[in-house]
């Protein structure tokens, strides 16, 4: 397993040594080279350069070309990755690549498993918080964005070689269960199963429905009732035995739920993972004397808050983050703060990640500003937010039913999987119902994920499921039809075989393809670096595209001489192997056939 140099890194390297020999005053400087329309390749640098060195950018790109051909000439096998080089303009570099060097890297990609991207040289150690539903309520479209980034994201990572740590902060804790206890304790049936079988999650989902229902009905209603609940918070806070055997009903019942919902998106949690609110418990007392000893936190009309000098409120009048109510309750600060004691002392991270609604982000400011005040956010431990926007329904507002009630993701997904399985039965040439189901599971919640991640994280973006599911366009449909036409080829191919043939001139279009496959490895560090699955996806289907334009530019089983049928399968099966390890970092299936 060996990391393969990319053809723009190769280059960047020739010309910056080029550079230096042409210019031993410049020091170390950067070529500047980006991917171009004019050749392969420009290379921008002389101009910062030139204006450094008060010379004239021309003649400076003239000086690198001519140290580039020497070099080329010379001794050192420079002459193998270039082609031609020639100065334009005001004095940038435009550079052709052989197609040899294009073939040759793109073997080297394809001999490797992990196509030639590289692991981290110091991987660190990740605490990422994604998934994060509430014990007792239904999932609904506000849930699905942390679900599916923090998905993409953790594979993104494990996939550099990151340690990575997943933590889902589910919502099991707090007065509402005093209510829902109290009311299972006077009505002790209301949480039975069906004999036999197996429980689903919609079954489990209806019974807690239901008891939160008739018991919020009640605690509205009946004064003694409100009071009795109330004492059984106490009870919970207390650590009553009755009262947290009872509560933990309300959590298993609520995780048969969440796997079912998780299951239906194709997401994996697992249950060591979950880490809810009440996980924090023992440690918010503890919490709060540390922050009020170190004088991070001070008393405030009874409260125990934190200032900060650029929070205000509409009056002027600073706004502190509250860790523990005049009444001696916590809030979420006080479980958020222990929450990163947790993850930096205990489970050893050095990036702490919260995959969380950027309608949150003052809160996480003030958290991670106030951890940093009491010491446990260090230089050595970076905080950060992947705030997500809002999913909207297609008049571009908050996406609801018509009855202006918020969506249940189930029925959401439910809705992309009919969708799909229409579009799948329709181009199914030899698929049994079992396998157009399968399909229809895949391509509707791939849909669904593609929508998602293929808008920055940050963005607000309209769920459109005839747009998700559209065989055209910037869709997880159409990576998922080009992979499996490339099957198709490969199925059809009979004996000859997938091998790169150096020694052959490329066509336009083939030279496009390659030269992107070649990106995928630095695309895939970009995205994992930058917590932008975006980037893949944009990635993914402008080799889709490029793809499309090599299938109907060049023939691939029909080519000229068996040696350009090989190597024309080889770019297929790339293209495949490519299309399918990107899918599969953003948590897609890639179906063999379509």
């Amino acid at each position: 397993m060996a990391s393969v140099p990319s053809l723009a890194s190769s280059l960047h390297q020739r010309i910056a040594d080029a550079l230096s020999a042409a210019l031993p005053e410049a020091g170390a400087a950067d070529p500047l080279l980006r991917r171009s329309d004019r050749a392969d390749f420009q290379a921008n640098g002389m101009l910062a350069l030139a204006k450094k060195l008060g010379g004239n950018p021309r003649e400076l790109a003239g000086k690198v070309v001519e140290t580039m051909r020497i070099s080329a000439s010379g001794a050192e096998p420079a002459g193998d990755l270039i082609k031609d080089v020639e100065v334009s303009g005001p004095g940038f570099l435009n550079i052709t690549i052989t197609d040899e060097a294009i073939t040759k890297t793109l073997a080297a990609r394809a001999a490797d498993e992990r196509l030639g991207a590289p692991l981290a040289e110091r991987p660190g150690t990740t605490v990422i918080d994604w998934a994060q539903p509430n014990v007792a309520k239904e999932m609904h479209v506000g849930h699905l964005r942390n679900s599916v980034i923090g998905n993409s994201v953790v594979r993104l990572l494990e996939f550099t070689g990151e340690k990575v740590i997943s933590r889902h902060h589910i919502g099991d804790w707090g007065t509402q269960f005093g209510m829902l206890i109290q009311y299972l304790i006077e009505h002790p049936h209301e949480l039975d199963h069906k004999a036999g079988g197996e429980v689903s999650g919609e079954e489990a989902m209806s019974n807690l429905n239901r008891l939160y229902k008739a018991s919020r009905a009640l605690f509205d209603a009946d004064e003694e009732f409100k009071a009795r609940a109330r004492r059984r918070v106490v009870d919970l806070q207390a650590g009553d035995e009755e009262t947290l055997a009872l509560w933990q009903r309300f959590v298993d019942e609520s995780k048969i739920y969440f796997y079912s919902v998780f299951d239906k998106l194709d997401v994996e949690i697992r249950d060591e993972d979950i880490v809810g609110e009440s996980g924090y418990n023992d440690m918010l007392a503890e919490t709060c004397r540390m922050l009020e000893e170190s004088g991070v936190a001070v008393r405030s009309e009874g409260a125990l808050c934190v200032f900060f000098e650029d929070v205000k409120g509409p009056d002027g009048n600073p706004v502190p983050l509250i860790v523990q109510k005049s009444d001696g309750g916590f809030g979420y600060a006080a479980t958020d703060l222990s929450a990163i004691r947790d993850r930096v002392f205990n489970l050893k991270a050095d990036t702490l990640l919260y995959v969380v609604d950027v309608r949150q982000s003052l809160h996480f400011k003030m958290v991670f500003e106030t951890a940093r005040r009491a010491g446990w956010l260090t230089d050595d431990v970076k905080a950060v937010q992947l705030g997500f926007g809002t999913v909207l329904g297609k008049d571009g507002k908050p996406f609801k039913t018509r009855e202006g009630e918020t969506v249940r993701l189930m029925d959401l997904l439910d809705e992309a999987v009919d969708r799909a399985a229409a579009i799948v039965r329709e181009k199914a040439q030899d698929l049994t119902e079992e396998e157009i189901a399968e399909r229809a599971s895949q391509v509707g919640i791939g849909a669904v994920k593609y929508a998602d991640l293929s808008t920055s994280a940050a963005r607000d973006y309209k769920f459109d499921l005839d747009q998700m599911v559209s065989l055209n366009g910037d869709t997880s449909v159409y990576l998922q039809y080009a992979f499996a036409r490339i099957q198709s080829i490969l199925r059809k191919a009979g004996e000859a075989a997938p091998v790169a043939h150096p020694e052959l001139a490329l066509a336009p279009a083939e030279r496009a393809l390659g030269l992107h496959l070649d990106q995928f490895a630095a695309t895939v560090a970009e995205a994992a670096g930058e917590y932008a699955p975006h980037k893949l996806a944009g990635y993914l289907y402008q080799l889709a595209s490029l793809y499309t334009a090599f299938y109907d530019q060049c023939p691939v089983l029909k080519a000229e001489d068996a040696a350009q049928v090989e190597n024309r399968l080889f770019l297929c099966d790339l293209t495949a192997r490519t299309l399918r390890q990107g899918m599969d970092l953003m948590g897609i299936r890639t179906p063999e056939r379509l």
